[in-house]
């Protein structure tokens, strides 16, 4: 199984690792977690966007730096495919709920549009800075992993990604990038080269729906594009995952495999 994962994380960009028992425990005991995260009204003033339909949680399940939450390890096959960090982050709580996305109000037409009819689509760890939004790499990631901790029934906000966009970002961001010490490539400006290589991606690469739920576990390359379809389902509880996305040891090249 593990090797099936491998490559079809190395070909497609992501894979969807089957359910275990060791998975599944985890995300009981994350779930509980969760939910009373998301029930703290401070929380929730915190970290509700898009006219309270995603609560965003960043860094705020109460995971144990080993990554066990209440006491239950964080398990599963997926650790037979990435190479794990010895200590973990806390988790991002993202939970999609009925109607997402709706317009916040300083919101911008355009981003809005781009949220619902594109899916949001991104790539983790390129932050956009200052007022004109430039793209930075600041935070280059290992792999980014998911893991449900709700059922995602039709309609439920899925996650997307763009199978293949991995390599085409890699091939985009190498011209700019190759050659520059890891330590220094966040000072690069990669704002123009990322659009075209976005362009490309919605262009070439299909758009693939992954639903997953509790046990099981999505595997998303860290240069893949991803986001959150929106919501076209009847009113249901929130879709719920916790996502990891450990950062790569220093001087490891983000641009390798």
């Amino acid at each position: 199984m593990s090797g099936a994962v491998r490559a079809g994380l190395a070909r497609d960009g992501w894979a969807l690792v089957p359910w275990s028992a060791g998975t599944a425990a985890w995300a009981a005991a994350a779930a509980r977690s969760a939910r009373r995260v998301m029930d703290d009204p401070a929380m929730r003033t915190r970290w509700l966007r898009h006219g309270g339909t995603w609560f965003a949680g960043v860094d705020a399940l109460p995971n144990a730096p080993d990554g066990s939450i209440g006491g239950v390890a964080l398990d599963g096959p997926w650790r037979e495919v990435v190479d794990w960090p010895a200590s973990w982050h806390r988790a991002q709580v993202s939970a999609v709920l009925p109607g997402y996305p709706r317009r916040d109000p300083e919101e911008g037409e355009a981003a809005h549009r781009f949220r619902r009819d594109r899916d949001g689509a991104h790539l983790d760890g390129l932050l956009a800075e200052g007022p004109e939004r430039r793209r930075h790499l600041r935070e280059p990631h290992a792999f980014v992993l998911g893991l449900p901790l709700s059922e995602v029934g039709e309609g439920m906000a899925p996650f997307v990604v763009w199978e293949g966009s991995h390599r085409v970002i890699g091939r985009a961001f190498a011209a700019a990038l190759d050659g520059v010490d890891p330590a220094d490539r966040g000072g690069i400006d990669l704002t123009e080269i990322y659009q075209a290589a976005r362009r490309e991606v919605f262009a070439t690469c299909p758009r693939v729906v992954v639903t997953a739920g509790p046990g099981e576990a999505i595997l998303c390359h860290r240069r893949a594009i991803h986001g959150t379809a929106p919501w076209t389902g009847s009113a249901a509880p929130a879709r719920v995952i916790a996502w990891f996305r450990p950062l790569l040891p220093p001087g490891a090249d983000w641009l390798g495999d």
